[in-house]
């Protein structure tokens, strides 16, 4: 049987600010912006300040009305990816194979080391200590035969939780559970669901799976495995990109095609220094606009031969900004390359 454990820390970067400010410790801690902040939104919030109703991704302002006693600080992301950095360097000393999810969390792979422990609890309270030890901060793990279950697992009593899911649990822990909780359902395919009389993990294991491939097509097949906890996706160490992207949210709006044109220059100064350090050209060049009104609307465009240095990104996003008529003035401003291939110099004769 495989061991996987899914590590997640508990509202990461308030615990990071936590860890550096004892007086937020037990209190509201909203990160995204201060108080009054007209454009930011909530990057992260404590457990105390969620009982509020205050969530990730929520606008400032929102979050201001529902925890009005609540402290307000803007994101210090250089902070945060210096303890990242240590917290995944302790993930590495520990399993033999992991895979970065992100800034927060990651996937273990224990089988081959599950020897070392006692039993499963005991390697689970290990880790918890281990990046504490590392970082000040409270990790929730989940441990269980697969990924899907082992992220499941790790969600089920945060913060500072611990859950092991053994074969013989799956179907007490699967079972009552809203069809919600399976990957691949969100609202279009929950509400599909719904109208056909499956609303819990129950509802679906009655479904054959000609009838989930039928209503859901693929989505059915991945979900037949789901509901009955069969996952077969390995730990994957993480490989290079398939593209590379940088985007920048305008403190107030702009419109001025220069200025416009200077925000592209600097998106794609930061896009080239990540592919030259790959050292990968890229096929095609897209470019991401949100407008005022929140209109959001991408263009790209497959250059013949590819592109590396800045000014190369630059003239495809230039032409693609051109061909949108800009006419309203423009939020958010992103840059992007995909289809990469390695970089190899011809050899001169």
């Amino acid at each position: 049987m495989r061991i996987i454990v899914h590590v997640d820390m508990d509202a990461f970067y308030c615990a990071v600010e936590a860890r550096l400010q004892p007086a937020y410790r037990g209190r509201p801690l909203i990160v995204g912006g201060y108080k009054h902040s007209r454009r930011a939104v909530v990057a992260s919030c404590s457990y105390e300040a969620r009982r509020y109703g205050v969530r990730s991704a929520m606008p400032i302002a929102q979050a201001a009305r529902l925890c009005p006693q609540g402290i307000f600080i803007p994101p210090n992301f250089p902070l945060y990816r210096r303890v990242s950095a240590q917290l995944h360097n302790v993930f590495q000393q520990i399993a033999p194979v992991v895979e970065p999810l992100s800034i927060d969390e990651a996937f273990l792979d224990m089988t081959s080391r599950a020897h070392l422990f006692p039993d499963l609890e005991t390697m689970g309270m290990t880790i918890k200590r281990r990046v504490f030890d590392a970082v000040g901060c409270t990790a929730s793990v989940g441990i269980a035969p697969c990924k899907f279950l082992a992220k499941l697992a790790s969600d089920l009593r945060k913060p500072d939780g611990l859950v092991v899911v053994r074969p013989k649990d799956i179907d007490a822990l699967l079972l009552p559970l809203s069809v919600r909780k399976l990957w691949g359902v969100g609202e279009k395919t929950a509400a599909r669901l719904a109208e056909l009389g499956v609303h819990t993990v129950a509802d679906l294991r009655q479904k054959s799976l000609g009838w989930l491939n039928q209503h859901l097509g693929k989505t059915g097949l991945l979900l037949y495995d789901l509901c009955r906890g069969i996952d077969e996706r390995p730990v994957e160490p993480p490989g290079l990109p398939k593209s590379i992207g940088h985007e920048t949210t305008f403190p107030t709006d702009l419109r001025a095609r220069p200025v416009l044109s200077g925000e592209l220059r600097k998106l794609s100064e930061r896009v080239a220094q990540r592919l030259q350090r790959d050292g990968r050209y890229a096929r095609t060049v897209s470019i991401k606009v949100r407008f005022s009104d929140f209109d959001t609307v991408t263009r790209q465009r497959r250059t013949p031969n590819g592109v590396r240095s800045a000014a190369q990104i630059m003239n495809a996003a230039e032409t693609l900004l051109d061909s949108l008529e800009i006419r309203r003035s423009v939020r958010l401003l992103g840059v992007y390359v995909s289809d990469l291939i390695p970089f190899c110099q011809l050899e001169l004769f």
